[in-house]
Formats: structure tokens, sequence, C-alpha cells
């Protein structure tokens, strides 16, 4: 019995005739009639007192009544649902972020809630590596990252949107930048300061950025501390061990007194961040839409 003959035999229940029914249901009455013999015979019961002139259910036509109504009832509020998740109306949208890039996601979340209110996130943080695994598995659909993004299975079986660059700045102890000392910062300054350096054992284009730029103004900076998480790094720049050099937006989640955040005078680099998804992929109107609004929003606040 499919569901086309479970609407059959739902329109003669609520008809009592097949005659009615068939009107209902746009058809010839004996079409319809040979469908209702064909369910009685799948099913081996019967379904109908055919002894008066309206047709009453039996025991066995008011349960499978009572049931197909309930089974419709389900699969119709079913389309609806997948409908609406096409829509990226509600459900659950799985994203991830690096470390250095949470602090970008706030904004384009709220807004996203505002439109999409019913729709729940799934956030995984992670480095590029576990990130482009989880992509390819399709456990997260969409990634906010630092660019190039430095996956194991190579740039080129993901899709991309940059957005907009976020300048460097030199993150100090007041310790050993006090708050008396010039607003800007120089970077032939962290030649005589201890260096922290935010690199992992696969990623490390932040790490080599900031070298390059050391070298453009002739030093080499004094490295005591390579590090994979920016938490840690903030944290010991903040009980005076080093300074470091990180992306602006980065900071805006570590509001801590015993830091400087400076903007550097006398350079101009930037760390690229963009989204990232997997080529050729189904995507979600839920991550379709949040690529939009995370496009518009970051322009607002790297």
């Amino acid at each position: 019995m499919d569901l086309r003959q479970m609407r059959y035999f739902l329109a003669i229940a609520q008809e009592g005739q097949v005659t009615r029914a068939a009107k209902v249901l746009n058809m010839e009455q004996p079409p319809l009639s040979r469908q209702l013999k064909l369910i009685e015979q799948e099913l081996g019961v019967t379904l109908f007192d055919r002894g008066s002139k309206r047709m009453n259910l039996t025991p066995a036509g008011q349960l499978l009544k009572e049931r197909a109504e309930s089974f419709i009832l389900q699969f119709e509020e079913t389309l609806r649902e997948v409908k609406r998740l096409d829509q990226g109306i509600e459900g659950t949208l799985s994203i991830g972020s690096v470390v250095s890039c949470i602090s970008l996601l706030p904004s384009p979340i709220e807004l996203f809630r505002k439109h999409f209110p019913a729709v729940k996130f799934k956030i995984t943080e992670g480095d590029h590596f576990l990130l482009g695994d989880q992509l390819l598995q399709g456990h997260i659909e969409v990634v906010l990252a630092r660019l190039p993004f430095e996956a194991d299975s190579g740039s080129h079986v993901f899709e991309s949107l940059p957005l907009p660059s976020d300048p460097y700045v030199a993150v100090v102890p007041t310790s050993l930048f006090p708050e008396h000392t010039q607003p800007s910062f120089l970077m032939k300054q962290l030649a005589d300061m201890p260096f922290l350096t935010l690199k992992t054992d696969h990623t490390t284009r932040m790490h080599e950025q900031v070298l390059k730029e050391c070298r453009h103004h002739n030093f080499e900076p004094n490295i005591v501390c390579e590090c994979s998480s920016v938490a840690v790094i903030v944290a010991l720049v903040a009980a005076g061990i080093g300074a470091t050099v990180l992306p602006k937006s980065v900071m805006r989640a570590f509001p801590i007194p015993a830091i400087r955040i400076l903007p550097i005078i006398d350079a101009t680099f930037h760390s690229e961040v963009g989204l990232v998804w997997v080529k050729d992929r189904y995507l979600s109107k839920s991550a379709q839409r949040f690529i939009q609004e995370c496009a518009i929003t970051t322009q607002l606040n790297v």
C-alpha cells in the first residue's frame, strides 16, 4: 500500500461512498473501486461494510484510517520541514573557525540570527589541518580562517571568499612598554624585547609573515617561545614574558589591562582572512546565507 493508495482509502472513508470520493479526487469511479479492491487484497482484510448505502468502516478499516491520517500529517509536516531547511530557516549550521578568527564570528552570527532565529549553530575550533579534515568529511560546511588555507589535502579542493584583510599590531606588556610612552610602535623596538610567536607544526604562515617583516627592518627577533595557542601567548604577554605581533581583530577577545595594543607605524603588513568551503559540494541555504552575512559584517569589524 503506497501513499497514493492511502489517500484513496482516506477519501472513501471520509465520503462514505466511492462515487463521492472519486469526485473529490477528480478521477473516475471504476479505477477508484479497483484500487480499493487491490488494497483489501494486499492487506487480506475487509476495510468497509458495504451492506448499506453508506460504506462504514470495519474495525480494521477504522484502525487503518486513524494510522493513515497520522502518517499523512507527519509526512506533510516532514515535507514542510525539508523545505524550511532548504531555505535556511531552521536546523543546525555547523561551521568552523581558527582560534585567531573567533573574534570575527559574533557579528555575523548576531545578524544571521536576527533574520533566522530558528537556526542553531555548532562551532568547531581548531587549526587549518583539523578544520580541513572536518570540511572534507562533511562535519562542517564553512570555515573562517586565515589565508592561504594550509590544509593537509592542499588548497585545490577548497573554495574561498577573501574578506577584508586584518592589519598586524604590536601586543606588548605594560611592564616593557608603559602607558606614558608613545601611543604607536616601531618594528625595530621588537629587537630589544623577548618575542613570542604563534606557530604550530602545520600552520606557519603568520609566523613567517612576522619574521619576514622583522628581517625587512634588519633584525632577527629574540624568540623565547613558539606557541600554538593565542590565549597562551596573550597570557604570557600579560605576565611580562615578552611581546608579540598579532592580527588586530584577535585582541578584541582579550581586553587585558596588563597589555598594550599598538599600531605599527612603519609597517603595513596584513593577515588575509577568508571563508573556506569544499569546492563543488552542495552548501545548505543556511551556509550560503551565513557566507553573505559574514562578508557584510566583517567589513565593519576587521
